[in-house]
């Protein structure tokens, strides 16, 4: 018994220890609320592996505030990535019991349930495994994201940092790269082309949709209208790092084919031959 006991005790020592090991490593995220970073976890490790492969890395981005992002492309966004995202402080404690019961009854990771602040969390400062301790990480820093910065700031970081095709990083640069126009000026169609793709951005191009990424579309179109993104709220716009190189659009055009309008907005009639409206005199 005293073996056990000195087992135990040492166990939780060392679980204490690593805790606070943890906790102590964290980054330090107050930075965020004035100041946009230069780079992340995520976009660092696609420069390695594109070193690896004796390539030059590529990185095609350019900061936009987050009151000059479309809210069709903010809807688009939330419905695929977060639906509860202006509800929950960083994780979704019942997305996560369903992710877990998905994996469970799948007995593999099929699912993962993490919330836009862990998925910024995560391009930030980590790395895309699963590993246990990472997953810990990640559910801490995305609570001190929440504690420290608005709704409003995390998705502008969000929607500025994400990967959305090779080497092609955040809204903007995704609008230009793929639509010819700013992130402000995206229709409802290209929006939820672009957020269907952000599950897998390198295999579901919105320069050459497939299929799958055209149902995709199809389906976040029909669920835009039930989501409000953060409103815009006035504050210190923060300029963006001088580090960041300059946009170059790709000369990539998409083929979209999801009607332009939201569930339960007014549909403009067609128009006839010379541009008169039918039944026009």
């Amino acid at each position: 018994m005293r073996k056990i006991a000195r087992a135990l005790l040492a166990i939780g020592a060392v679980g204490i220890g690593a805790a606070a090991f943890i906790y102590i490593t964290l980054p330090d995220v107050r930075s965020l609320r004035s100041s946009n970073p230069p780079s992340t976890a995520f976009i660092d490790l696609r420069a390695r592996e594109a070193r690896a492969r004796g390539e030059q890395p590529k990185r095609i981005q350019k900061w936009v505030e987050y009151a000059r992002v479309s809210s069709n492309l903010k809807r688009a966004v939330l419905v695929t990535e977060d639906g509860r995202f202006w509800t929950h402080e960083g994780i979704d404690f019942d997305e996560l019991k369903e992710s877990m019961e998905v994996n469970i009854e799948r007995m593999e990771f099929a699912r993962g349930g993490s919330t836009i602040t862990q998925q910024l969390a995560k391009n930030l400062y980590l790395s895309p495994s699963k590993n246990p301790i990472r997953k810990v990480r990640e559910f801490l820093i995305a609570r001190r994201l929440e504690a420290e910065l608005s709704k409003q700031r995390i998705l502008e970081l969000y929607l500025n940092l994400i990967e959305w095709g090779d080497g092609i990083y955040g809204a903007e640069a995704a609008a230009r790269t793929y639509f010819h126009k700013s992130a402000s000026d995206l229709s409802a169609s290209e929006s939820a082309l672009l957020a269907a793709a952000i599950a897998n951005p390198r295999v579901l191009s919105p320069a050459h949709p497939s299929a799958r990424l055209l149902r995709r579309q199809k389906l976040v179109m029909r669920r835009m209208g039930a989501v409000t993104p953060p409103p815009v709220v006035a504050g210190p716009v923060v300029p963006p790092p001088d580090s960041m190189p300059d946009l170059q659009p790709l000369p990539e055009l998409p083929v979209t084919s999801a009607p332009d309008v939201l569930p339960g907005q007014p549909t403009a009639a067609p128009k006839a031959p010379g541009g008169k409206p039918p039944g026009g005199s």
